[in-house]
């Protein structure tokens, strides 16, 4: 990541104390300090009480950046699952890591939430466009420095005391761990650096990074509440807790570290990266001791959520119009308010289930760079931005099985290649636009009739063809997705529009996270039948957990009496539940799956209609098609030096000890 940044903030922080302390107004973090954000604060005065440390800590809650609105047009699905268009979309991060040009992440066109140009990174503003990954350093410093002044902290209760002190740790670790993700193993900065020392820092293995994080991380979880609504100091500001990191958050990021410690890739028996990882078996070699602790903690956090002692619960997955995402009557949550709110006056989205957000700040902001580059540019249905972000019809196949919850290509199945709308996972019907799926609600225009329901078919109206336009606005997978973005967003329904009060964010870890990390490093130690001590659950269960949710089979006896391919129902699992909300590019990586086939290649879904289906009368999902198949648009030719991006040049040149990824 930029170490220039660490290098400036440890000059910086010399004078720190001495110069004003900028506190960003947020969301829902907000209210600590009754002051103007310029006013001039002493050390004595910023740290002596809980308000204004607070106030302090308040600054690293801002600089979480928003993965779906850092820039204009953003993009963050990395992996096999997502594919852009034509035109515009091969500007975009995700189509220049199709040609292995991982470099671009930090060219200050690369539109991702990695990068921000210089000009525009400041952590003090109230600015989706001013904040990325780059500010790690940054905020490191500031929680070291925050840390080394808690003696201060004299006008505080011990609840106070150990609020601040729990924030401070939790935040230098997850900066640490969310950089690590990308880069692996850095130097983990637990102290403030004078300005005046000579870089030498070393950078660690992955494993001795994770461990000092996890070591911030329990820490942290001792001191934290489960629910700021239950503390005297959180009573205070009730309505404006809901970003505010508890101790199952910290519970959750504690195993997470040390389950990405222990996959594959990490795991340091296995050598580091290289091909051939699925073909030899080490994409199923992790660190058990690792993935013991890991599994502990995991569990921890289930049962302070199964308990009710913190505020997140899954959300109810319970529809009247699955296809219009309307919650059933009486639902008290609802599974699509996890990603976007509508007609609820801009209401951040999360329900009850998103555990790890940063703020939202403008009213209506969804409308300009997110909810318009779902659905097809075809005659103008999707307004603005030439941009479809568009799911690739093997990751469909792979990750959404059946409704009985076997996945495609098990014999036992029941998939028909005749009828392959029919009967899958509820999450597909959820989440994916498909064939005959009533795009427009309102009745279009005569010259856009054709267009109401979907002709995804190969030839279909909605499909590329000899004509430019169509291959650039159509889509080049035979899919649409709406699981972050309701299909109403096209200029006839106008959801993306001030009347929809369209409101969009995606969670950095939510409930459901809890169970497949669980369930994964379960999987890893013993298998289906692992149970921790420390919740009520074993790996399987934990995972039947989430498919009673949306009412998908359970994971079948043959599925879990075999290591490996209870392993693998895991992933697929994890796959279609997390779908297309930016882990799949980091999953593939931990798992030494990134350079594997069928993991390299984004395909496309050919098939012919069959009669004269009445889409205006029958439900999509039973239409009848043939010759159905895939053929391959993209195929990466990925090394093991992909498994990790680069530092830029400028950073390793910076001082010897910090050397760049391999490869690069």
């Amino acid at each position: 990541m930029n170490t220039h940044i660490l290098y400036r903030m440890k000059k910086r922080a010399f004078y720190l104390l001495l110069t004003p302390f900028l506190i960003a107004p947020m969301a829902s973090c907000t209210d600590y300090l009754d002051k103007e954000p310029d006013s001039d604060v002493s050390a004595e005065e910023a740290f002596k009480n809980f308000t204004n440390f607070q106030g302090f800590v308040e600054e690293v809650y801002n600089c979480i950046p928003n993965k779906e609105s850092n820039w204009w047009c953003t993009t963050f699905n990395w992996g096999e699952d997502e594919l852009m268009n034509t035109g515009g979309g091969d500007a975009h991060t995700s189509s220049h890591f199709d040609l292995g040009d991982y470099r671009y992440w930090y060219t200050d066109n690369s539109q991702n939430f990695l990068h921000r140009p210089a000009n525009d990174l400041d952590p003090t503003k109230t600015d989706k466009f001013a904040h990325s990954l780059e500010h790690g350093w940054y905020c490191i410093r500031k929680m070291n420095l925050g840390l080394e002044n808690l003696d201060k902290l004299t006008d505080a209760t011990t609840e106070e005391r150990n609020i601040i002190k729990g924030q401070l740790l939790f935040f230098r670790a997850w900066w640490h761990e969310e950089m690590m993700a990308f880069f692996g193993g850095l130097p983990y900065i637990d102290r403030v650096l004078p300005a005046n020392e000579v870089l030498t820092l070393p950078r660690l293995s992955f494993k001795e990074c994770a461990e000092l994080c996890a070591k911030d991380f329990r820490e942290a979880a001792s001191l934290l509440p489960s629910n700021w609504d239950n503390t005297a100091i959180g009573r205070k500001t009730l309505g404006k807790n809901d970003l505010r990191i508890t101790k199952a958050v910290a519970l959750g990021y504690l195993g997470k570290v040390l389950l990405w410690a222990a996959s594959p890739l990490n795991n340091e028996a296995n050598g580091g990266a290289q091909t051939g990882a699925s073909k030899n078996g080490k994409t199923y070699a992790y660190d058990t001791a690792l993935a013991t602790q890991a599994a502990d903690a995991l569990a921890e956090c289930i049962a302070d959520i199964e308990s009710g002692a913190s505020p997140y619960a899954l959300a109810e997955y319970n529809y009247d119009n699955i296809y219009d995402h309307v919650a059933a009557a009486g639902s008290s949550t609802n599974f699509s308010d996890i990603f976007r709110t509508t007609g609820q006056n801009w209401k951040m989205p999360g329900s009850c289930e998103a555990m790890m957000r940063g703020p939202v700040f403008d009213v209506n902001g969804s409308n300009w760079n997110f909810a318009k580059l779902w659905g097809p540019k075809v005659n103008n249905l999707v307004e603005h931005d030439a941009i479809i972000h568009m799911p690739t019809a093997n990751y469909i196949n792979h990750a959404y099985g059946m409704a009985n919850g076997l996945p495609l290509d098990d014999p036992d199945s029941g998939f028909d290649p005749t009828h392959p709308f029919k009967d899958r996972d509820p999450r597909f019907y959820h989440d994916i636009i498909f064939d005959g799926f009533k795009f427009l609600n309102t009745t279009p225009s005569a010259s856009d009739k054709d267009f109401q329901y979907m002709q995804m078919y190969t030839g279909g109206n909605m499909r590329p063809s000899g004509d430019p336009a169509r291959s650039a606005d159509g889509s080049r997978t035979g899919y649409f997705c709406q699981k972050l973005v309701p299909h109403q967003c096209n200029k006839y329904d106008g959801m993306y529009n001030w009347g929809g009060a369209l409101e969009c964010y995606l969670p950095y870890m939510r409930v459901a996270d809890i169970y497949l990390m669980y369930a994964e490093a379960g999987a890893a130690v013993q298998g289906a039948g692992f149970k921790s001590n420390k919740c009520r659950h074993t790996a399987v269960e934990a995972i039947n957990v989430l498919r009673d949710r949306v009412g998908a089979g359970h994971v079948a006896d043959k599925l879990q009496n075999d290591k490996n391919k209870f392993m693998d129902e895991v992933r697929r699992e994890r796959a279609c539940e997390l779908a297309f909300e930016g882990f799949r590019w980091n999953d593939l990586q931990r798992w030494l799956l990134l350079t594997e086939y069928p993991y390299n290649v984004k395909n496309s879904q050919e098939f012919s209609r069959v009669g004269n289906y009445d889409f205006a009368k029958q439900d999509p999902r039973d239409a009848e098609v043939t010759n159905w198949h895939e053929e391959v648009i993209v195929e990466r030719n990925f090394s093991a030096k992909h498994y990790l991006l680069p530092f830029k040049e400028a950073d390793v040149y910076l001082y010897k000890e910090f050397s760049q990824n391999p490869g690069w």
